[in-house]
């Protein structure tokens, strides 16, 4: 045990790793639970959890509010709004074309502001903050289905120019932006959803192609990265970026210098899920360097994940140093974006989309 740190405190730090998915449309007994009794640190919404602005407004505000009361601090309330065929907001909240329109717009640049612009504005509204988007991926020729239409195209300036000015967009008007989907899936064979696929790129085409929007993203000061599911033997032979010390610690921490918060991708993934589990693949990406664990929708595998992490800190198996840097992460960009959150105001929702 570690002499410096009882065990309800060590518990509340190792929640704020985690970032849980919750069943509907209300706050639920278990999801209350969860930020109660095990210091959960931000949920995700999906469009299960999303009726109406008014709703998702009501939403938001009770999640905070128990949060505050529980513990005097706030969650992060993330979304994936990418636009294009990945949004999760319904109508009246303004629907974009994504990613492929914005990069083939005559006006590209201008289209990638107003997307952000417009983004940050609504989600503020109704108390999110932080959006899981740009998609930074360079695609070689036709992307992989699961890509279509996410991308902004093939050329890694502009995919770095139109990132960068959706992050920077975003984050001025006071939203998160978590850039997608390190150290890229341009060449991807397969969904990561689905299968584990493995990217044969070289250490040249990775320089020259897939980190140029990354390191674009990482000069903007990008507040999160977001890591990819799949093998790159270039990199790692046998660990997928999301629970590779090679690449999470070695390239992004080190190599590039990026001190935001690195985020897995869903650990609940077949990529991830076939092979190591939920549960052990989520230890993995602590231990390899991940900030904040993601688990979409099982929130027993979040309690089971978040006990074993306990056992090892117990066991001296991680150290102590390991979590404070993650903690001393999350608390910054805590601090910086989500402050002391104020309730949203239904009444400015429903003025907002003449509701």
């Amino acid at each position: 045990m570690h002499s410096n740190l009882d065990l309800s405190e060590l518990e509340s730090k190792i929640g704020s790793l985690f970032m849980a998915g919750m069943p509907g449309t209300i706050l639920d007994h278990d999801t209350d639970n969860l930020i109660r009794t095990r210091y959960l640190g931000g949920l995700i919404l999906f469009k299960r959890n999303i009726e109406n602005p008014v709703q998702l407004a009501s939403l938001c505000n009770d999640i905070q509010k128990r949060a505050l009361k529980y513990h005097g601090i706030p969650l992060f309330l993330a979304i994936d709004q990418e636009g294009g065929p990945v949004a999760r907001l319904p109508g009246p909240f303004t629907r974009f074309p994504g990613n492929s329109a914005i990069g083939e717009d005559e006006q590209p640049v201008n289209k990638a502001e107003e997307f952000a612009r417009i983004t940050a504005r609504e989600m503020s509204l109704v108390g999110l903050n932080m959006n899981l988007a740009p998609v930074l991926d360079v695609p070689r020729g036709k992307p992989e289905k699961h890509l279509a239409g996410r991308t902004f195209g093939n050329d890694p300036v502009k995919v770095a120019l139109l990132g960068r000015t959706v992050i920077k967009t975003l984050q001025k008007n006071g939203v998160m932006s978590v850039a997608k989907h390190f150290p890229g899936l341009g060449l991807t064979p397969e969904d990561p959803h689905h299968q584990l696929p493995t990217i044969d790129f070289t250490l040249d085409e990775m320089e020259s192609t897939d980190l140029p929007p990354f390191i674009s993203a990482i000069s903007e000061s990008v507040s999160g990265v977001m890591t990819s599911h799949a093998v790159y033997p270039a990199l790692d032979p046998v660990r997928p970026a999301t629970i590779s010390k090679t690449i999470i610690t070695g390239l992004l921490r080190q190599k590039l210098n990026f001190q935001g918060l690195i985020i897995t991708d869903d650990m609940e993934m077949g990529a991830v899920e076939k092979k190591w589990g939920t549960v052990s693949g989520s230890l993995s990406a602590f231990e390899a360097g991940a900030d904040i664990l993601l688990i979409c929708k099982d929130q027993a595998k979040v309690i089971k994940a978040m006990d074993m992490l306990k056992q090892k800190f117990l066991r001296n198996e991680i150290s102590m140093q390991r979590l404070l840097a993650s903690l001393e992460r999350i608390g910054k960009a805590k601090a910086k974006f989500l402050g002391r959150p104020s309730p949203v105001s239904p009444e400015d929702v429903q003025a907002y989309f003449n509701l």
